[in-house]
């Protein structure tokens, strides 16, 4: 993985300011080098310029970017970041078009493809990445970004230069971006938050290129294109042929992602998504006599404090001990404290540009800090609940009988944080329910389907689109801020295909949630591991952590040079850090409940200060 920046610019020449151009590419590219720190380079053409830092995994020594070809005479340029899993197969036929290639990279596949095939290419690729491809021919800049979201790419138009990068802080070292904020982005803030409507980039004119779309700019201007969506299609395999099926992508899919020419392991929770990823992954391994490493999170004497709930009701070590005995896995413990925690908000923050989930985000960037000292690529269980079906809100009334985000269905508490006056000008009710209304515009349907059917197809891709989305931007975030690359079989594009297919009484075959990948996964893992009840990602159970929150605030609610403090109703919340928490009415899913909420004002007080965002008509 890497870090990709630069803009084009049909104006003029760029070359007759070649020197200027180049610094400012290179001023953007610098500021991504966590994303890339093996490699740096830069590029000027006539009407782009491009920046790359790199992260070296496959052919370290010749895949350096941006790279440049030539065909018939005409200059061609990438800045790629991703991995693509049919590199051997688009070779291949690439070869057999004539072209000969000088690395072992899939970034020189993936500018041959465009080269060859053209824009159509990018239906050819199986894997996550981002791009922008120079087409010296039609004197054009070519983008692209995987049909889920795995990997990020950001962008703006200033003063009819179209300016991108993986991160947005990429795109505020440009001269021309300034960070601004206004009702729009308060209302995705505090009425979404920390999910983002597809395609937004919170600050004012900035926006992201929507998962499985492309770009194209060239004198007339940028033109954004769905190439992906989810076919409804009819589902005609008996269950017994389904868990067959699922079980050959599935597996196919991790077999795929485990090629690199660095060190690669998994994330091992003992939980059945990330237990059946690292079982595929050490059987792999074993098959050349390497063995697999994996690693485990939880917090320092979470044993100790740790309280049964339905949404977390046993702990993971027992389970991960299981599968290390089951697999043979060379397994660490990875522990965070609450000083950890606390600090890591501020991190989190700034590795993000945005505020976030809260101590999910924090923990995670210290866990992939430690990873790092050993391994650069990494496997992990992430979007198995969102396409098999596995949170509750699957299977909560609420949830089929109102038109609402499962994960965040009470706007009330949203809006009763917020100052009132900013309440009146940012109409956070209506563009909740606006950005809601505009996915269910989106749900691929046959029209055929019962009412009942037609809201579990609402229901599984809001799942997709929207709260899978914020997942992967947050493992992306945390991750590769430590440069460490992360990996995602569940987000295979023909998985996620064939399951928006399969009928949800397939995915809850017997009344067993996630039935259906229970029974494919069946021959490779334990049967305690198997059956074991869905527990979400760590949290910590220390009541310090929560005390430490609340003083903390507390006394930012208390300065008032704080920016905090204008746009929360302080009275209220000042009431509710008197209180005991209520844990009833989470912020945001699962895993933010009240101590989640006081941190996520914590991160949205740092990010308006230190980004020192400017307020547009507040």
């Amino acid at each position: 993985m890497c870090g990709i920046s630069g803009f084009c610019d049909f104006s003029g020449s760029l070359l007759e300011k070649r020197e200027e151009s180049l610094r400012i590419a290179e001023k953007m590219g610098r500021r991504l080098l966590h994303r890339g720190p093996d490699d740096f380079g830069a590029y000027v053409s006539e009407h782009a310029a491009f920046s790359h830092a790199r992260l070296a995994v496959m052919d370290p020594e010749r895949g350096k970017q941006p790279m440049v070809k030539r065909r018939e005479g005409y200059e061609y340029a990438i800045v790629y970041n991703g991995e693509i899993y049919n590199t051997k197969e688009l070779r291949t036929a690439l070869e057999k078009e004539g072209f000969c290639f000088e690395t072992t990279s899939d970034t020189e596949v993936v500018l041959a493809a465009y080269m060859v095939y053209g824009r159509k290419m990018i239906e050819l690729l199986n894997g996550i990445y981002a791009f922008a491809i120079w087409d010296g021919y039609e004197r054009c800049v070519f983008l692209g970004r995987d049909r889920f979201g795995v990997k990020p790419l950001f962008y703006t138009v200033k003063n009819g230069s179209f300016i991108f990068a993986s991160e947005i802080k990429g795109l505020l070292e440009h001269p021309l971006v300034e960070p601004a904020l206004n009702e729009y982005g308060i209302c995705e803030v505090f009425g979404l938050g920390p999910a983002r409507s597809p395609g937004c980039g919170v600050y004012q004119d900035v926006y992201e290129v929507p998962p499985g779309y492309t770009a194209y700019v060239d004198y007339s201007g940028c033109k954004i294109n769905s190439y992906f969506t989810l076919e409804p299609g009819y589902h005609k395999e008996s269950y017994e042929a389904s868990v067959e099926h699922t079980r050959e992508i599935l597996f196919d899919a991790i077999t795929r992602q485990m090629v690199s020419d660095v060190p690669i392991c998994t994330l091992l929770s003992g939980g059945l998504d990330s237990s059946v990823v690292s079982a595929v992954a050490a059987e792999y391994l074993k098959g050349q006599g390497r063995v697999l490493d994996t690693y485990s999170f939880d917090y320092e004497d979470n044993t100790k404090n740790f309280k049964a709930s339905s949404f977390q009701p046993e702990e993971d070590r027992p389970y991960v001990d299981r599968m290390i005995q089951a697999i043979g896995s060379k397994h660490r413990y990875l522990e965070c404290g609450n000083e950890d925690l606390l600090e890591g908000l501020y991190e989190a923050v700034r590795a993000k540009d945005l505020p976030g989930m809260a101590d999910v985000d924090s923990s995670l960037l210290r866990f992939a800090r430690k990873i790092k000292e050993r391994h650069t690529v990494c496997l992990s269980g992430e979007c198995a609940d969102e396409v098999f079906g596995g949170y509750p809100w699957f299977r909560d009334p609420e949830v089929y009988k109102y038109p609402v985000f499962p994960w965040s269905k009470d706007l009330e508490l949203r809006k009763e944080v917020l100052n009132p006056e900013i309440l009146k000008r940012a109409p956070l009710e209506d563009y909740v329910h606006c950005q809601y209304e505009k996915t269910m515009r989106r749900v691929p349907l046959t029209g055929e389907e019962t009412p009942l059917q037609k809201r579990q197809k609402e229901i599984g891709y809001l799942n997709i689109s929207w709260f899978m989305t914020t997942l992967l931007d947050r493992k992306d975030r945390m991750t590769m801020a430590s440069g460490l690359e992360v990996r995602v079989p569940f987000a295979d594009h023909r998985l996620i295909s064939y399951l928006y297919r399969t009928p949800w009484e397939y995915k809850y075959h017997n009344q067993e949630v996630k039935g259906l990948l229970k029974d494919a996964a069946a021959g490779v893992l334990p049967k305690e591991v198997l059956n074991r009840k869905k527990c979400p990602y760590p949290k910590t159970y220390d009541p310090n952590y929560e005390k430490a929150l609340k003083e903390e605030l507390e006394r930012l609610l208390k300065k008032e040079e704080e920016p905090i403090g204008w746009i929360l109703n302080k009275k209220r919340v000042l009431d509710m850090l008197k209180q005991p928490s209520d844990y009833g009415r989470p912020w945001f899913g699962q895993l933010m409940a009240a101590p989640q909420m006081y941190a996520y004002f914590i991160q949205i007080n740092t990010w308006l200060k230190e980004y020192k965002i400017r307020y547009q008509g507040l």
